[in-house]
């Protein structure tokens, strides 16, 4: 696969659907920290959670696909309102199989953002393939295409905004905001953040 230009780019973003995460090195940036207890801390971007928060605005699913369990990882999709959250699969095309039959979607109204090997099966076969700068070299061949933001540093707002544009939503949410408009709930989600 190589890099898309613009107007390819926007038409294969605007008919996504659901939008499924890896999550370190996506929604983190990859590093896995202990505390002395031995528990895992995951660091995750406030602009991601409010672009997905966006994208369930305008209708688009969201889904978490894993190898990696992480309590941290159920506490903060359940902030976000990611009722999918696959933990656990390392064979991550099984999973991705299993959210296609759920959702009732084909390849081509899927993005998928991941960042290394065991990402390159289902990137292989979504109609969005996305990838971060600091990926896996190999998993790039496989992307349609790169952020700029790094994983756990705003790559998901990104590829979020990237959607909403696509589908001409992006503005209209963007002078909701701007005008004070927003509803009630999306105002609360802003200040947890």
């Amino acid at each position: 696969m190589g890099r898309l230009d613009q107007d390819i780019l926007f038409r294969k973003a605007e008919g996504i659907e659901l939008l499924v995460m890896d999550v370190d090195g996506i929604l983190t940036d990859g590093r896995i920290v202990y505390d002395s207890r031995g528990e895992q801390i995951q660091s995750f971007h406030v602009r991601d959670g409010f672009g997905i928060h966006l994208l369930h605005k305008a209708g688009v699913k969201t889904a978490v696909l894993s190898a990696r369990c992480s309590n941290a990882l159920a506490v903060r999709c359940n902030e976000l309102g990611i009722t999918h959250v696959m933990q656990g699969h390392s064979r991550k095309l099984q999973g991705y199989e299993g959210l296609l039959s759920l959702f009732g979607l084909m390849d081509s109204q899927v993005a998928y953002m991941g960042d290394d090997w065991l990402d390159i099966p289902v990137l292989s076969r979504v109609g969005f393939a996305v990838t971060v700068p600091d990926a896996a070299s190999q998993v790039k061949d496989y992307c349609h295409h790169v952020t700029v933001s790094a994983g756990g540093a705003g790559a998901v707002r990104e590829v979020c905004e990237l959607i909403l544009k696509a589908k001409n939503c992006w503005h209209v949410f963007f002078n909701e905001f701007i005008e004070g408009s927003l509803e009630e709930g999306h105002a609360n989600l802003l200040k947890a953040d």
